[in-house]
């Protein structure tokens, strides 16, 4: 399966610190719609491009226009990485109209913006599915771009592709921008 993942981007970094692709930022866990930092480390991603860019610009709606500085988090630049996980990763689908009877979900309950409800959700799936690698659910922004939360434990069944650095001239910017309704400042200088 492939996913896409933002993340601040720093060239020197190896993939798993800090700046890489596949760092697990636990201490800056809490606030997301799994996070469980005392259970795990989660990484988000999605199996479309344009949705983790669309997440990175979404806090920037109704300010009119996407600028440079937008792309940028702790003086890193943002960078698109498009990430291998296994085939024999599973993970729980949270799309899948039996999985979510069989665990007793309600779609309304799994797309709201409650905290404490998705993030308690996550912890439940993590422990009943020890086996699992993360949870597969649809993007509160466009239900048809299916996202993936992947819990440490899958660490080692993900491969990094290609790393995209981010730009106002980026595909993946672009739709986003028009999707937020955001206006793109001319990059050229």
């Amino acid at each position: 399966m492939i996913l896409y993942r933002v993340f601040p981007h720093d060239g020197r970094a190896s993939e798993g610190e800090l700046g890489g692709p596949l760092w697990w930022p636990r201490g800056l866990q809490g606030d997301g719609r799994h996070d469980n930092p005392e259970l795990y480390t989660c990484m988000y991603g999605s199996e479309v491009a344009i949705s983790p860019v669309a997440e990175a610009l979404a806090p920037f709606r109704g300010t009119g226009q996407v600028a440079p500085e937008m792309l940028v988090r702790g003086e890193l630049a943002l960078a698109l990485a498009r990430l291998s996980l296994t085939d024999d990763a599973e993970l729980v689908d949270l799309d899948d109209p039996r999985v979510l009877l069989e665990e007793e979900l309600r779609p309304s309950r799994v797309a709201t913006r409650e905290r404490s409800l998705t993030q308690a959700q996550a912890a439940r799936l993590f422990e009943a599915h020890a086996a699992s690698a993360g949870l597969r659910w649809w993007s509160a922004l466009e239900s048809l771009w299916i996202n993936a939360t992947l819990f440490d434990r899958a660490s080692s069944a993900l491969e990094v592709l290609e790393i995209e650095p981010l730009s106002l001239d980026s595909e993946p910017v672009r739709e986003a921008a028009t999707l937020l309704g955001l206006a793109l400042l001319d990059s050229a200088p």
